[in-house]
């Protein structure tokens, strides 16, 4: 079987227009994917591929997409079977953008661009202030890489007598998922509460499938140099950075006053950094908890976290 014969089988069950994640996903359910004659790395992009390429270049392709945002795809000759409101919402997803927290917490901690340690920073601890003074001022996490992890004792030294720092401080915006209509508030908030740090990000669980909004990623990190990370629930290894963020050399030390001022979290934070780089040593239970695999595998079950592209 073909990625397009997989398509059009799981299409003609469904019986209503799907995105090519939606379509990967009820493959699998529909017992097609095993049908495969190879699946490869990445076949949510292969599916895209196939698809996209049929409708522009196959006059006698079937296949035409039904909606832009969401880019969803049907069968030219079938009629549409509206689905139960129960069906429908089975694929919401039902978890808190906190309960992402423990995910990206183990994956920067172990991802060779990152290795650093974060701390959630908890808005409902910040003081209370004119309505609206605080927007979009706080990241949801915030992260801070310690070089003598990776350096030698000595080499260590001998940056701290150049003064010659190599610390960096990151800092994150969760959202369980991104598409084209909520893309661009969810990045000017991460361009907002990012600009004290060395390197900032947007990080989601599921990106929409859509060659549009990829593009505009592209578009406003390349404007605004915020990054865009994939988590990923099935495999927090296997997390992405779909776009790197341009690294700061310098840091906004005005906004990191006041959210010391503002917030107990970050000024903890600030005072646990600090100690660490004074004594030359991190002390890792200052910081969000690095679960291991089991505990981690563990947490995204209770906590029936999905990805929600398979």
């Amino acid at each position: 079987m073909t990625f397009l014969d997989l398509v059009y089988l799981t299409l003609e069950k469904h019986q209503s227009p799907l995105s090519i994640e939606e379509i990967w996903k009820k493959a699998g359910e529909y017992g097609f994917r095993d049908k495969l004659s190879s699946i490869g790395k990445t076949p949510v992009k292969t599916i895209a591929a196939r698809v996209y390429l049929d409708i522009r270049d196959n006059p006698q392709s079937r296949l035409y997409q039904y909606s832009k945002r969401p880019a969803t795809f049907y069968i030219k000759d079938l009629s549409i079977v509206p689905k139960k409101t129960s069906e429908v919402t089975n694929d919401e997803l039902s978890f808190k953008e906190r309960d992402l927290h423990p995910l990206l917490a183990s994956f920067v901690y172990a991802d060779g661009h990152f290795n650093c340690v974060t701390k959630t920073i908890f808005h409902e601890k910040s003081k209370k202030k004119k309505r609206g003074e605080n927007e979009w001022l706080h990241p949801d996490m915030v992260g801070v890489y310690f070089p003598f992890n990776d350096y030698s004792q000595q080499t260590t030294n001998l940056l701290e007598a150049l003064n010659d720092s190599k610390f960096k401080l990151f800092s994150f915006e969760l959202k369980k998922t991104i598409c084209f209509s909520n893309l661009r508030e969810y990045f000017f908030q991460a361009v907002s509460n990012s600009s004290w740090a060395n390197e900032g990000y947007l990080v989601a669980l599921s990106y929409e499938d859509d060659t549009e909004l990829y593009e505009e990623m592209l578009r406003l990190n390349n404007a605004f140099g915020i990054g865009f990370i994939k988590l990923n629930a099935e495999n927090i290894e296997q997390s992405e950075i779909l776009f790197s963020a341009r690294e700061r050399e310098k840091i906004d030390w005005d906004t990191v006053d006041r959210l010391v001022e503002t917030n107990t979290d970050f000024e903890t934070f600030v005072k646990d950094a600090v100690s660490d780089i004074k004594g030359m040593q991190m002390h890792l239970s200052q910081y969000d908890e690095v679960m291991t695999e089991p505990k981690l595998l563990k947490y995204i079950e209770e906590h029936n976290i999905k990805n929600n592209n398979n």
